[in-house]
């Protein structure tokens, strides 16, 4: 049976079986509702209340500030579209970077129907938010900034320190979406100035749909379910106990793990990226090359960016799993150009041309080898179909 490769772990990762030990239990023996009064119910808000504190403590805030969600995409639509509908009397101005995810720009298109008017910045070759820019659009009804922190397509580490700084001296609350990032890079809410953090589970090794939402005590949000009051009166519904238990196990492991992990990826990314400028004199990285996620790669062959989704196809019968970028822009149905690669630059046909490698934990040498060595066939056997 042909061995298969995973490289798009910015998509999702295989979780890691040492979870099971605080999952299992939970859909068993310890089946309890949290919101119960009776010794079932105890022992699952015993569990549950651990978990906020953990959560809490690796962000840096308070456990009464996590907010247990379905994942990223529930959090961020929960982050604007709370503050915005909380505030509506105080303003009507939401700030957001060009390359933020679908979750955030879709959001942003519900409120712009609403009546909210939305600044979009722009960024720079290697997509950067300019922090001057920001400064220039801030104004007196400005809500809420939002830029994350890493780029899921591109991987570029935005400086949300600098950009917090602006948010606190200016007195609007500033939103990172650290989905990407959380776990793999330090981020802290208190050095960066930052009021609303979402994170998920399945980007760190940990299940699918479950995430969190940051909400610093202060800040003024309309939940969007309405019902028992669970979370802080924030999220009314019975929370995922498994799912959320598994996230707190997953995220305490990154955290310990990260800087020899961080290491060891980055070491993989440049023996790709070496491998690539070595064997294709016509390959280009698309994001900065040093200030980007530990184990993530995009880039592009000059005039071949039509055919990537074909280089992609061959891979895969190749048993290899890579990207052309995110993994929920997809489900639209078309192979369109990516909003974050126009952002940076790119036309549109560059722009349907990024190849996502992305490593976790699990990732090896010999695994990047035979990546280097698949595509070395494919590439020079698609110039020939197409030359």
């Amino acid at each position: 049976m042909q061995k298969r490769i995973y490289l798009d772990h910015a998509a999702t990762t295989p979780m890691d079986k040492r979870l099971l030990d605080v999952m299992l239990p939970l859909f068993g023996a310890q089946f309890g509702n949290s919101s119960s009064l009776h010794a079932y119910g105890a022992e699952a808000k015993f569990i549950l209340n651990d978990c906020h504190e953990r959560i809490a403590g690796y962000l840096g805030g308070t456990a009464e500030e996590v907010v247990f969600t379905s994942g990223g995409t529930e959090s961020n639509n929960m982050a604007l579209k709370g503050v915005a509908l909380a505030n509506r009397r105080r303003g009507n101005h939401l700030i957001v970077s060009a390359i933020e995810h679908d979750s955030i720009l879709n959001s942003c298109k519900w409120l712009e129907d609403q009546g909210f008017y939305i600044s979009y910045l722009p960024v720079d070759g290697n997509g950067f938010v300019d922090p001057d820019g920001l400064k220039k659009v801030i104004n007196q009804s400005t809500l809420l900034v939002s830029v994350m922190h890493a780029n899921n397509e591109i991987g570029t580490i935005q400086p949300v320190e600098e950009i917090g700084r602006i948010c606190r001296e200016m007195g609007v609350w500033f939103h990172c979406d650290a989905c990407q990032s959380f776990g793999k890079i330090p981020l802290d809410v208190q050095t960066a100035n930052i009021d609303l953090l979402t994170i998920n589970g399945h980007k760190i090794h940990g299940p699918k749909g479950v995430g969190a939402l940051y909400i610093r005590k202060g800040v003024v949000i309309e939940p969007l379910l309405h019902g028992g009051g669970q979370e802080h009166g924030m999220r009314s519904t019975t929370e995922n106990l498994p799912g959320i238990a598994g996230f707190a196990k997953a995220a305490g492991l990154c955290l310990e793990e990260m800087e020899l992990e961080s290491n060891r990826l980055r070491k993989l990314r440049k023996k790709l990226s070496d491998f690539l400028f070595e064997h294709f004199g016509d390959c280009y990285i698309n994001g900065d090359e040093e200030r980007r996620l530990p184990g993530h790669l995009n880039f592009s062959f000059q005039g071949l960016e039509g055919e990537t989704i074909r280089i992609l196809l061959m891979l895969d019968e190749a048993g290899i799993a890579v990207s052309a970028g995110s993994a929920c822009s997809s489900n639209s149905g078309s192979h369109h150009a990516s909003h974050v690669l126009q952002a940076i630059g790119r036309n549109p046909f560059e722009a349907r041309g990024g190849i996502r490698v992305s490593f976790g934990r699990f990732t090896t040498e010999e695994e990047i080898e035979t990546f280097c060595q698949e595509l070395k066939m494919a590439v020079p056997a698609m110039k020939r179909l197409f030359r």
